[in-house]
């Protein structure tokens, strides 16, 4: 379910996704291209919207010539906590030549710059369906037919920042990916998002043919495995964001019998050790839950000192499989299962409810790989047990 907002061309925007801002630049840069004087703010079109969105750019201007154009434009991802705040974003535009001349499919081509993610080293640029849309409905009009437009997207400061992200663990190097699912941000650690959440649970409990069953998926991540799965034909989906914590409590006040936690192994780890708000501004630990749990499976005290000593979780989830394969997936295996455990423990410090809470973790390539025990039941419930890979799939009862 989208939760957005009601906003005039006049009113000054605020809480808006990276790609908004990228497309404001770029309607700029080509409307400088095309020997026009760029608009400020920008009046965007929102696919499913019918109101045009009003977005600000810092500047635009040709360059050579005006055989290019640059526009920049800074990123306002509204209050709360984002890494993208004031995210100076530079576009630039050129026409590309083609002998034959651009068919309608391919003519737009956008090329990652310095500081934008790519899908590996030598990969396309990471964007959304989202993000590509925004920027073809923002621009075929300034193009004419056969004409073959190419924008050239930098973020300066997108590598520095991407190191503060888990992109890596999904294979996006080099900088910032340009996602997001529509044009208002929905921050997963402010109490506006929990409040969304809450909303679209109660409207989940509240539908005729609930039957007690929910999926908590966490992140987009999270959201695009499950429909992948196919878990959306099978049970309602509820993206939480980082409020895990507050949405358990709810999911088990609204009347939820069974709940299944499906999210990231190295966002899930926290939950392993009792931190139910998973924002890295607030909270981590994750590398000592790993080395305590690793501990508690017999792993090595070397081994684990070099856990310990890992610059990031994901060089350590790389240090553990390249030790022991099998024995990485015995460690992780016990992480779900101490996901569901302390989940419980979570829910009893606020109530006595009958909910049960199964927790089901993919890896960084987007494979279902580990589960606890009921999160194991739940899945097989769904029909989906199938889809969990590796020797050491499922949940192993010698863990309990």
């Amino acid at each position: 379910m989208q939760f957005g907002i009601t906003q005039s061309l006049t009113d000054p925007p605020s809480g808006l996704t990276l790609p908004v801002w990228v497309a404001a630049a770029a309607r700029a840069a080509t409307q400088v291209l095309c020997g026009q004087t760029f608009e400020n703010p920008q009046s965007l079109q929102i696919p499913g919207r019918d109101q045009a969105l009003g977005v600000p750019v810092q500047s635009a201007a040709p360059l050579h010539g005006g055989e290019q154009a640059l526009a920049i434009s800074h990123c306002d991802p509204g209050p709360g906590l984002d890494l993208t705040r004031d995210l100076e974003i530079w576009v630039q535009a050129r026409w590309r030549q083609s002998q034959t001349g651009c068919l309608e499919t391919d003519w737009l081509e956008i090329v990652p710059g310095e500081g934008i993610g790519r899908k590996g080293r030598e990969g396309d640029l990471c964007a959304s369906d989202f993000a590509r849309r925004l920027l073809e409905a923002n621009l075929r009009d300034l193009v004419s037919p056969g004409q073959c437009l190419q924008l050239e997207v930098v973020f300066p400061r997108g590598r520095e920042l991407a190191q503060r992200t888990s992109n890596a663990a999904f294979g996006v190097v080099d900088g910032l990916a340009l996602i997001g699912t529509q044009a208002e941000v929905q921050s997963s650690a402010s109490p506006d998002q929990l409040r969304a959440s809450l909303d679209a649970l109660q409207l989940i409990v509240g539908a005729s043919d609930f039957r007690g069953s929910l999926t908590l998926v966490i992140g987009e991540n999270g959201l695009d495995l499950a429909h992948q799965l196919g878990l959306a034909d099978q049970q309602p989906l509820l993206k939480a964001g980082n409020w895990i914590g507050p949405l358990l409590v709810a999911s088990a006040e609204a009347g939820v019998s069974n709940l299944l936690l499906l999210g990231y192994h190295g966002k899930l780890v926290k939950l392993a050790g009792g931190i139910f708000h998973t924002h890295h501004h607030l909270a981590d630990g994750r590398l000592e839950v790993l080395a305590a749990i690793a501990l508690q499976q017999g792993l090595g005290v070397d081994l684990i000192k070099e856990l310990l000593g890992c610059a990031s979780m994901e060089s350590a989830l790389q240090q553990l499989e390249k030790r022991d394969c099998a024995e990485a997936d015995r460690v992780w295996q016990a992480i779900a299962l101490a996901v569901e455990v302390r989940s419980e423990a979570y829910l009893k410090r606020y109530g006595a409810w009958p909910m049960r809470v199964g927790a089901a973790l993919f890896d960084r390539q987007r494979q279902l790989r580990w589960t606890g025990m009921t999160g194991h039941s739940l899945l097989a419930r769904c029909g989906l047990g199938m889809h969990l890979q590796g020797e050491e799939a499922g949940f192993d009862p010698s863990l309990r």
